[in-house]
């Protein structure tokens, strides 16, 4: 399949901000954001999930579960991803007493693969940042622990972080490479300072999904082509490596309300001009 039916769409950017969060579960409007992604030629919803009220998330609730599947086949749309901004909100490796936690992420991993979404996106960043080596090994280890669940459900976990290029290349590779990869975000790693062809080198075989934003260094997220993420890089290393994934706009929230599906046309002009 080509890149350019490929791209899809992180879970609410299509909707007004809920709580003035930038990124949250739209409850009130998930489903419509099927139809307006179909409209946008759209070929995938990244879905979300929140800790807040999470066994009340539509992948949980067997009506609401057959209503996802209904709005993916009417609408063409497909959603192999899900991010968990609930382990940034409640990560396990940060706590000693994890076991209701680790019971939630199999309940998380078993309704991924009800529905068969794939990728698992774990981030590893702000509140779920690894900030000692006992926090990256209890994560390693409570992960090895779940590697057959996994395999079962056929579900793989996507870390997304703020490692530089050879730490996550040392992590990554800790990690058997059938369940375990990473999601590259191209904006987080502007805002890092990051260089995406020393990244690609370190790493590239073990991207599976992307996520596309701009951000300035040291900065704040805005409009793709406004900031120091480095497009022309990302394309040459995605055809480099023959990058079979989706690429998932998580680009910066419209400036003014309800505006979020013109922000998002603009984004994929910007995107297009690329492929």
């Amino acid at each position: 399949m080509k890149i350019s039916n490929k791209i899809g769409v992180m879970q609410g950017r299509l909707t007004p901000m809920i709580d003035n969060k930038i990124q949250s579960f739209p409850k009130k409007n998930w489903a419509k954001e099927f139809r307006l992604a179909k409209k946008l030629n759209l070929k995938y919803i990244e879905w979300t999930l929140d800790y807040k009220d999470i066994f009340l998330n539509p992948i949980f609730v067997k009506s609401e579960i057959k209503k996802i599947s209904f709005l993916k086949k009417k609408y063409s749309i497909k959603i192999i991803s899900l991010t968990g901004d609930c382990f940034m909100q409640k990560p396990f490796w940060k706590v000693k007493k994890s076991k209701k936690l680790i019971e939630d992420f199999k309940r998380i991993i078993k309704a991924c693969g009800s529905l068969k979404i794939k990728y698992i996106v774990i981030p590893i960043v702000d509140k779920g940042k690894i900030q000692k080596k006992s926090q990256e090994i209890k994560l390693i280890d409570e992960l090895n622990k779940l590697n057959n669940f996994l395999k079962a459900n056929r579900v793989n976990i996507l870390f997304e972080s703020d490692y530089n290029p050879k730490l996550l290349s040392k992590f990554i590779n800790k990690l058997d490479k059938s369940i375990y990869g990473i999601n590259y975000d191209v904006g987080n790693s502007a805002g890092l300072d990051y260089d995406v062809d020393k990244e690609f080198e370190y790493y590239g075989e073990r991207i599976k999904n992307i996520h596309i934003k701009d951000r300035q260094i040291k900065g704040n997220t805005v409009r793709l082509g406004m900031g120091n993420a480095n497009f022309k890089k990302l394309f040459t290393n995605i055809k480099k490596i023959n990058y079979k994934g989706s690429l998932i706009l998580q680009t910066a929230r419209a400036v003014n309300k309800n505006n979020d599906v013109k922000e998002i046309q603009t984004n994929l002009r910007f995107i297009r001009s690329y492929i």
